[in-house]
């Protein structure tokens, strides 16, 4: 079992930032990858952004690309993401979700977290 829980989320201004964090513990060496996604109210989830644990390069989605930045502390096993330039079209729960590929589908991964709201006012 992998635990994940995300926090950092909180209300913020468009055009405004915030990074979020996602702490992982448990059997956290059976998942090879990592994943953000969202989900806004009446939308399904959406990918964000996902990489291998072991890897340098990350896979975003063409809605955030530029805008948001994940990284790691493979030591603290804690994952972040950086949001800039925030829309308000931004405004979702995100989640982290842990998995053996960073595939951009929810189904590809086992393990998920609670996640965290993000609100972006214009």
């Amino acid at each position: 079992q992998v635990q994940l829980v995300e926090s950092g989320g909180v209300l913020v201004q468009a055009g405004g930032s915030l990074r979020v964090s996602c702490a992982a513990s448990g059997r956290t060496f059976s998942s090879r990858a990592m994943a953000w996604f969202r989900q806004a109210p009446g939308k399904e989830r959406e990918f964000v952004a996902g990489f291998y644990w072991s890897g340098d390069s990350t896979r975003y989605a063409d809605s955030v690309k530029g805008r948001f930045a994940s990284s790691r502390d493979n030591a603290k096993n804690t994952v972040y993401l950086q949001m800039n330039s925030l829309k308000p079209e931004d405004t979702a729960v995100y989640y982290c979700a842990a998995g053996f590929a960073p595939v951009p589908h929810p189904q590809g991964y086992n393990y998920w977290g609670q996640g965290t709201q993000v609100t972006v006012s214009s």
